[in-house]
């Protein structure tokens, strides 16, 4: 499939969409540990790219407000969350058999600043499902989000909090029907399960199936009770392109919103499924991964962007920037501008990388038989659910913006029932930069930047649970942008082994 330059808008999908981007600029400086394939590094990678192609300037930045312990335990068990903030590098010896109850050590392993990290990303993808809920914006990306294994009362996969679930959580609250989609390589187990029983969340995943993490999502998991047929799992083999990928995402997605008509989507945009990924065997392009948030843009309907996978962090930056203009309906130019990570994307220092000539052993017949037997199981839900009549719970209040507020610690409203505390505040002494064979400089310059923020007070209840969520994010404004950019192009790095 020639997708060219058509992952961007055109005719009547040409409308520019407001579009709300959370970003933290510490969370590039935590680091899994030697050797791990997770890079939080690739956030910041990615920044810095959307920065020096001018995008940041199209969209609202904001430094997300951190998840407190209640917000995260809306669906993570309480002692899960209890552990997750008490341990540390330094105990875990002490604490073996929590570590293995709870699942972390190895793929899942304690780092410096484990949960502030947690806090940040989760953080994120909350804040942009309030934003959406309030109509603030049309679009809102957390590239930093998408940790899709993360379940109830584990981490797995290298996810510790699960993000997403909290923001379809928060959208609930907003919209009868929300409908989530994961083009990660590795399928969307974490979500699936907690839906797995309600009709309304729809989980769509395309993932690679078979003698591969995590194991699950067979074509026959459709969903359970209420939820049957309400979780949609696509499972492939090695080398699928983007002609193969579209020949079933199109057509399933487009089936999936005529039937469904969520009132927002949730979309996990894993870069893991392109080609040459350091732990994928998908054969994806840039511009084929991007079709797939083109085409859910083109439905107009309230949209969270995420992150996820993605392992060979040159190309996770390449992915998210170029998606990052789809969302914006921005055109992004091949050749890449000069910026402090220019040295990881040689020897062509372009957007755009070529898929190989992998084999691509997804036959036509095996497509068709999937597609099929997916548009069938969609057939049997004659329309989009309904809603037992209930009291909804209060909208999260969004209080203005003191333009007038300096101080960027000052990030609580007086009125919210926010507690400042110690353990929810970031730990940037105690995290460790990812250091690999040579001392690398950061982007520290850009810590000056000056954040007004007040809190966002939620008192809602969740319909499945009494715990109470409240988000905040801090909105950061244009002319500090500008000077986050001339900061940046400053900046110079050194470049970390290829990954």
């Amino acid at each position: 499939m020639d997708t060219g330059g058509n992952s961007l808008p055109s005719g009547a999908d040409g409308v520019k969409r407001k579009v709300c981007y959370f970003y933290d600029p510490e969370v590039g400086n935590y680091y899994y540990g030697q050797g791990h394939p997770m890079k939080p590094h690739r956030i910041r990678m990615t920044h810095a790219l959307l920065a020096h192609y001018g995008l940041l300037q199209h969209m609202q930045v904001l430094k997300p407000f951190p998840a407190r312990d209640r917000d995260l335990c809306r669906f993570h068990a309480d002692d899960y969350v209890s552990f997750l903030r008490s341990i540390t590098p330094e105990t875990q010896q002490d604490q073996l058999r929590q570590l293995k109850r709870f699942n972390v050590g190895e793929d899942c392993p304690v780092f410096d600043g484990l949960y502030s990290f947690c806090q940040t990303y989760a953080g994120g993808s909350v804040g942009g499902a309030v934003k959406l809920n309030h109509g603030l914006c049309d679009i809102a990306i957390n590239w930093a989000g998408g940790l899709h294994h993360a379940k109830k009362c584990e981490a797995s996969g290298f996810c510790y909090v699960n993000d997403i679930v909290l923001a379809i959580l928060e959208l609930l609250k907003q919209h009868e029907r929300v409908l989530y989609v994961d083009i990660d390589i590795h399928h969307g187990d974490g979500v699936e399960e907690a839906f797995y029983t309600t009709d309304r969340v729809m989980t769509v995943s395309f993932h690679k199936f078979g003698d591969y993490f995590p194991g699950t999502g067979d074509v026959r998991d459709i969903g359970y009770g209420k939820g049957k047929y309400y979780s949609l799992n696509v499972p492939l083999d090695d080398g699928i392109d983007d002609e193969s990928y579209h020949h079933l995402f199109k057509p399933i997605i487009g089936k999936v919103m005529e039937v469904f008509r969520p009132g927002a989507v949730v979309l996990q945009c894993g870069a893991d499924s392109l080609s040459g990924d350091r732990l994928g065997c998908f054969n994806l392009s840039i511009k084929g991964h991007a079709e797939c948030v083109k085409f859910m843009r083109s439905f107009n309907v309230p949209l969270l962007l995420l992150g996820g996978g993605g392992y060979t962090i040159r190309n996770v930056a390449r992915c998210w920037c170029y998606e990052t203009g789809v969302a914006l309906g921005v055109e992004v130019d091949d050749k890449m501008p000069q910026h402090e990570y220019y040295e990881y994307f040689g020897p062509d220092y372009a957007l755009h990388v070529a898929p190989s000539n992998m084999e691509n052993k997804n036959s036509r017949q095996l497509l068709e038989e999937i597609r099929n037997k997916l548009l069938d199981n969609l057939s049997k839900l004659q329309h989009a659910p309904s809603v037992q009549f209930q009291e909804r719970p209060p909208d999260t209040e969004i209080p203005e913006v003191d333009e007038d507020q300096d101080d960027a610690d000052e990030r609580w409203d007086p009125d919210s029932d926010m507690d400042v505390d110690d353990e929810h505040k970031p730990l940037p002494n105690r995290v460790k930069r990812e250091a690999v064979e040579s001392e690398v400089r950061d982007m520290e310059g850009h810590k000056g930047m000056s954040e007004h923020a007040r809190g966002f007070d939620t008192n809602a209840e969740e319909t499945a649970s009494t715990k109470v969520l409240d988000m905040s994010s801090m909105p950061i404004d244009e002319p500090n942008i500008k000077i986050e950019q001339e900061n940046m192009s400053k900046a110079s790095d050194h470049m970390y082994p290829k990954s």
